[in-house]
């Protein structure tokens, strides 16, 4: 993995080992995301007292904060079988259907990025949510015949990462619905110090803390950096996570202080000293950094507006004072965004109390 993904949320299929290795199995084992991990032990549990499968559950967030490991801990709380699938894998009803025939009774079953199901698939998925029965269309035109096939009691774990592309009447059969939310440095740190443990790499408590406060409150991006700075700590030092081994080790990656990759940062530049700030339309800022619109808009833009270093406004992309700031600039009078957030204060809140 490259050092300009290397703080992307989003998992390669060349790490699924490695991050399968270090994701909690119980819900005990969970790390922050208390309030839904709690509303979830409760809806588990009552369930089973009951012994019947508890509600569909749709988990919506950005990437790499846990929507997949809480399906696999809910599948073992349970101790239930799951499917695993996605949502733009399914692109016909008949495809859908044979997955749901073969659950067993109580199984789970896992769709990520939901909203991209197809529509004829989707519609199949409203009646085996509610009654647990399919109708299989067998033929075409006139001659054409609807087959019901009765559908074992299962449970639906359906992933989102944009929430607001699930249609009404799909949202509405979920009988659980979760917003996960970004990790606060506290909480990271703990996450580092168990997956280190797992690892087998000694770490320390400034080693943690220096590389959770550049991992964009993202558990996925703080357990890829661990494993890169484990490898230059192996390699170029005595094989200990200090402070000192992480921040040399970030820089070697081209992560900096605030989590910037040199996209992000390229972004920034651009900004700043070719368009003085901004404003600038999309299309040409990506031309400036030599990446696709879509690049920029869907990779870079989330974050930098998150950090309160990048505006988005009706004229175009503007770079707030605190972009200017991070890149050593000093922004001139009247600069969009001057009270705009400082980046250590992004994540800051203090963890929720169990």
């Amino acid at each position: 993995m490259t050092g300009e993904n290397l703080v992307s949320a989003y998992v390669s299929d060349a790490e699924l080992d490695a991050e399968a290795s270090v994701r909690p199995k119980r819900l005990d084992e969970f790390i922050a995301q208390h309030r839904v991990r709690d509303q979830l032990d409760l809806l588990l549990k009552g369930a089973m007292r009951r012994g019947s499968p508890p509600d569909h559950i749709l988990l919506s967030g950005p990437p790499g904060l846990g929507k997949t490991t809480l399906a696999n801990i809910v599948a073992a709380e349970l101790g239930s079988g799951i499917r695993v699938t996605s949502g733009p894998a399914i692109e016909r009803s008949g495809d859908l259907a044979a997955i749901l025939t073969s659950l067993a009774e109580g199984d789970v079953l896992f769709i990520d990025e939901i909203h991209r199901i197809a529509k004829p698939a989707e519609e199949l998925l409203y009646s085996a949510m509610e009654d647990f029965r399919v109708d299989v269309v067998v033929g075409k035109g006139p001659g054409a015949t609807a087959i019901p096939l009765d559908v074992e009691p299962f449970t639906l774990v359906g992933a989102t990462t944009r929430s607001g592309l699930l249609t009404g009447p799909m949202r509405d059969r979920f009988g659980f619905v979760a917003h996960l939310d970004f990790y606060a440095p506290a909480d990271l740190e703990s996450l580092l110090r168990r997956s280190a443990r797992i690892l087998g790499v000694p770490i320390t408590d400034e080693g943690a803390a220096e590389i959770a406060g550049r991992s964009r409150g993202t558990p996925r991006i703080a357990n890829r950096l661990l494993r890169r700075v484990r490898d230059f700590a192996e390699v170029r030092a005595d094989g200990v996570v200090t402070l000192e081994t992480a921040q040399a080790a970030l820089t070697v990656y081209d992560v900096d202080a605030l989590g910037l990759d040199r996209l992000d940062r390229a972004v920034l530049i651009a900004l700043v000293d070719s368009f003085r700030g901004g404003p600038v339309g999309l299309s040409t800022l990506a031309v400036a950094v030599g990446e696709q619109p879509d690049t920029v808009e869907e990779v870079c833009e989330p974050f930098l507006v998150r950090a309160g270093l990048l505006a988005r406004t009706p004229r175009g992309r503007v770079a707030t004072e605190a972009a200017w700031h991070h890149l050593g600039r000093t922004p001139p009078n009247g600069t969009f965004g001057t009270d705009a957030p400082r980046m250590p204060d992004l994540f800051s809140a203090q963890p929720e109390t169990p």
